[in-house]
């Protein structure tokens, strides 16, 4: 059995090695000649899975995309044709929610401002934005939903989206891209809906970069510098307009839900479905795949300030980092208002297959040597909460 994967993809040959031979491809120029003899074909979102793809290929018994969203795939081919197919919904939510969580921090610090003093609007409240919920819910900060697709069938209370605008300082969207339809979200947030933001809104969006109107955001930040945007996804990917990323606080390549810990959550969920559909038991954990917890302790004797709390975050992951990477990666020999073409120069897609280092809040061993109550931190993910 050939299996054909995503060279980004990890843990592939742990996994499905002892299932066939494994080809790793480059996932973004994948051809349907490469593709034609494949049995089973791995993918991320930047593969686009549809009937120019398979058209050579007569055997594939399997596709599976190592993502949350499908809008890079073709169900309705692969239905027509009977491929099994299956994508892997939630498996970087706590990555994505971290990041969220340490960008608004980051946020906070930089203005000298408190997070905690802000209402938190999250568009979207599917798997990711329920994770930022739950990080921003631990840490004791107001949230307001917006979700009108699950509205009807979640228990949670819901807000119009104007309502959401009109009453929050911090706006996350977290919802997939849809061009037509009730509840479009193509450019949901367009000029007009970007000038109607409270004065000083904090704008972070984590999904999809056609979400917001690139070229509208940056007419109104030349005009409204109160606004502060991060922005791990970009229109036009993996060209993003050079001239917005001066606008941008925080900006980096797609790759909020890049934690070992979701890449391997990803790549296992596949492994099983696949098992299913081979009818095989599967005999692997994904356990075995991740380094064990660090070694490192940390102990802490109180309830940290919020400057400490951003401190204990950038010990997991220091989100400046790739902030100062992605402008140097984008924006070498480039001049400015010129159109960068990343997929050439590299800096787009090699700083995402190179981001291999973060890890999960759940990755570090927090101990109280104090009095004071720390449990709330086990809610925002880290092991070991106690005395």
């Amino acid at each position: 059995m050939k299996i054909l994967a995503d060279e980004n993809m990890p843990y592939v040959q742990q996994l499905f090695g002892d299932l066939g031979t494994i080809e790793t491809v480059n996932g973004r120029e994948l051809t349907p000649e490469q593709a034609q003899d494949a049995d089973v074909l791995l993918v991320r979102s930047v593969t686009q899975v549809n009937a120019s793809l398979l058209s050579l290929n007569k055997k594939i018994k399997f596709v599976g995309s190592a993502t949350i969203g499908t809008d890079h795939i073709d169900t309705d081919y692969l239905a027509s044709r009977d491929i099994p197919f299956s994508n892997a919904p939630g498996c970087n939510a706590t990555a994505v929610g971290e990041f969220v969580f340490i960008a608004m921090l980051e946020l906070a610090n930089r203005f000298d401002d408190s997070l905690k003093s802000k209402t938190v609007g999250i568009v979207g409240a599917g798997n990711t934005g329920s994770a930022v919920a739950k990080c921003l819910a631990a840490y004791g900060v107001n949230v307001l939903l917006h979700d009108p697709v699950i509205a009807d069938s979640d228990p949670r209370d819901f807000v119009s989206l104007d309502e959401l605008i009109h009453r929050c300082d911090v706006i996350s969207l977290h919802v997939p891209i849809t061009k037509t339809g009730e509840h479009k979200t193509w450019y949901l947030f367009d000029e007009a809906r970007l000038n109607s933001l409270k004065p000083d809104t904090w704008l972070l969006n984590c999904c999809r970069g056609e979400v917001i109107d690139n070229r509208a955001l940056i007419k109104v930040k030349q005009q409204r510098s109160d606004i502060k945007v991060v922005l791990d996804v970009w229109e036009g990917e993996p060209n993003p307009m050079l001239e917005l990323v001066p606008y941008v606080e925080l900006a980096t390549p797609h790759i909020a839900g890049y934690s070992l810990e979701g890449k391997a959550r990803g790549t296992y969920m596949l492994y099983m479905k696949l098992m299913q559909v081979l009818g095989q038991e599967a005999d692997k954990s994904m356990t075995s795949l991740l380094p064990s917890l660090w070694s490192e302790q940390l102990s802490i004797e109180s309830v940290p300030s919020e400057k400490s709390l951003l401190q204990l975050s950038r010990f997991i992951y220091d989100l400046r980092d790739d902030d100062e990477q992605f402008r140097a990666m984008i924006l070498i020999n480039s001049s400015k208002n010129k159109r960068v073409n990343c997929a050439n120069n590299n800096g787009f897609d090699l700083m995402r297959k190179n981001h291999k280092h973060r890890r999960e809040f759940s990755a570090l061993r927090v101990v109280s040597t104090g009095q004071s109550d720390v449990n709330w931190l086990s809610n925002l993910g880290f092991s070991g909460i106690g005395q």
